[in-house]
C-alpha cells in the first residue's frame, strides 16, 4: 500500500472510512531529525482512532517556522521516514505551515497534537470544535525536540 496521498485522494479515503465506521485521526509536523518523541507522538495519535493521517510540512513551510537553516533532512527523506512508521496509514504534504485548511477539508474525528500547546490553546481548536471534532494531546511530556538535538550537535562541533 502506498501511504503517500494527495489531499484529493485523502478526501475519498476519508469518506469511505467514515461510511465504514472508522475513526479518522490527523497529526501534523515537520519531523525533521526524527527522534523518539516523534515515535511517541505517532503512537499516541494512532491510539486515538482507526486511521492515522500525517500532514508533513514541506521544506519551505519548515524554513518559515524553524529558520533558514532548516529542515536538516529534506522533504523526500522525511516522507520516506514518516511513511515507514507502523502507526502511520497515510502521509500528505502541506506547503504552508498551518493545517487549518486540511482540517476543514478532511474533518477528522481527532486532531492529535504534541504536548507543546494545550488542548484549549491549540491554534486549530476552534476549527475542530466547529464541526464536532476533538483535539487530543498525545505522546507524553515534551522531552525531545529536533531543535534541541540540532543545537546540541552544533555546540559539540564548535567545541571540537
Amino acid at each position: 500500500m502506498d501511504k503517500i496521498s494527495t489531499i484529493e485522494e485523502l478526501k475519498t479515503i476519508v469518506e469511505k472510512a467514515r461510511r465504514d465506521g472508522k475513526k479518522i485521526v490527523l497529526a501534523d509536523g515537520s519531523f525533521d531529525v526524527f527522534h523518539v518523541g516523534h515515535i511517541r507522538y505517532l503512537e499516541g495519535a494512532k491510539e486515538q482512532g482507526d486511521i492515522l493521517i500525517v500532514a508533513l510540512y514541506g521544506d519551505e513551510a519548515v524554513k518559515s517556522t524553524k529558520g533558514l537553516d532548516r529542515p536538516i533532512v529534506p522533504l523526500e527523506d522525511r516522507v520516506k521516514i514518516v511513511s515507514a512508521m507502523e502507526p502511520v496509514d497515510y502521509v500528505t504534504i502541506l506547503h504552508k505551515p498551518a493545517a487549518e485548511k486540511l482540517i476543514l477539508e478532511l474533518r477528522p474525528h481527532v486532531v492529535a497534537k504534541g504536548s507543546g500547546p494545550g488542548k484549549d490553546t491549540s491554534p486549530e481548536r476552534n476549527i475542530v470544535v466547529s464541526y464536532g471534532g476533538k483535539i487530543a494531546i498525545v505522546g507524553g511530556p515534551k522531552e525531545h525536540s529536533s531543535s534541541a538535538f540540532i543545537e546540541r550537535i552544533s555546540k559539540n562541533v564548535e567545541t571540537t
